[in-house]
């Protein structure tokens, strides 16, 4: 049994909720829905039962997902109602087509990266500083936090973190790595839980630089600014686009580009 097949269990967050908002397009003839962030495929499989004349594009960069829900959605593949590509979001102009009725952005790290510690996102699970959606492309944490200069870190924790006085830690940082590079999860982890200390009860203090570092491995930002209005102006007429945000800096791009863009209604 693989990692992938160990652990089918997965709920979708803000299903009902999605579900109610793309409801009144259920009168629609046809629909077409694109999952942009397809995780292990749980609101994609609401939406296909729901709406029986619906067909779908499922897109994610991380290849274990693909290969989650090529397995859990045989069926809806061989009848051509489903359509995978290994891709980001933030690559979906030169596939998606126009006239999308429905789409979702489920944007951040899936709990079935977090629960596996050999994928690099877990300050709990012991594994490679990785990192990466993607694990084929780009550079790791360990790149990052090996490499980059005191007030590169600085600018990385206080922007996309939000830490306010991450000094202590970078200091720390690069003592360390002057004498062993980081190459493993908790190593960095416990290095930040020593000079933070636990300030908050169930608040592990490596959070939020975790989350700054995943942020720039990945690219979130910058990519969620640039693709999100593309993927409105594909939008037919009366369509949704549903984003499930995390966090201040997502919410606030995804809430500032629905207020200007001349593509986005009242919803």
């Amino acid at each position: 049994m693989t990692s992938i097949d160990a652990k089918p269990l997965h709920i979708p967050v803000l299903l009902s909720e999605i579900l109610t908002e793309f409801e009144p397009l259920a009168d629609r003839k046809t629909l077409k829905y694109l999952d942009g962030t397809l995780g292990r495929g749980g609101h994609l499989k609401a939406v296909l039962e729901k709406f029986p004349q619906a067909t779908a594009i499922g897109v994610d960069q991380d290849p274990e997902a693909i290969e989650y829900v090529t397995k859990d959605q045989v069926e809806q593949i061989a009848k051509g109602r489903l359509e995978l590509k290994k891709m980001s979001f933030h690559e979906l102009e030169a596939v998606a087509e126009p006239d999308i009725d429905l789409m979702l952005l489920d944007l951040g790290v899936s709990s079935p990266q977090l629960d596996e510690g050999r994928r690099g996102f877990s300050f709990y699970f012991d594994g490679p500083l990785d990192m990466r959606m993607d694990p084929t492309k780009g550079k790791t944490a360990a790149d990052y936090v090996n490499t980059m200069s005191s007030d590169e870190l600085l600018h990385v924790f206080r922007e996309y973190g939000e830490i306010f006085r991450p000094l202590k830690v970078i200091g720390r940082i690069i003592e360390r790595r002057q004498e062993k590079p980081f190459h493993s999860t908790l190593d960095l982890a416990q290095l930040i839980e020593k000079a933070e200390g636990w300030r908050k009860k169930g608040f592990h203090p490596a959070t939020p630089y975790f989350m700054a570092l995943r942020i720039l491995v990945n690219n979130e930002l910058h990519g969620l600014e640039e693709s999100l209005p593309r993927l409105l102006s594909r939008l037919r007429p009366g369509g949704r686009l549903a984003v499930l945000t995390f966090h201040s800096l997502e919410d606030r791009i995804v809430k500032n580009i629905f207020r200007n863009s001349e593509a986005a209604g009242p919803i």
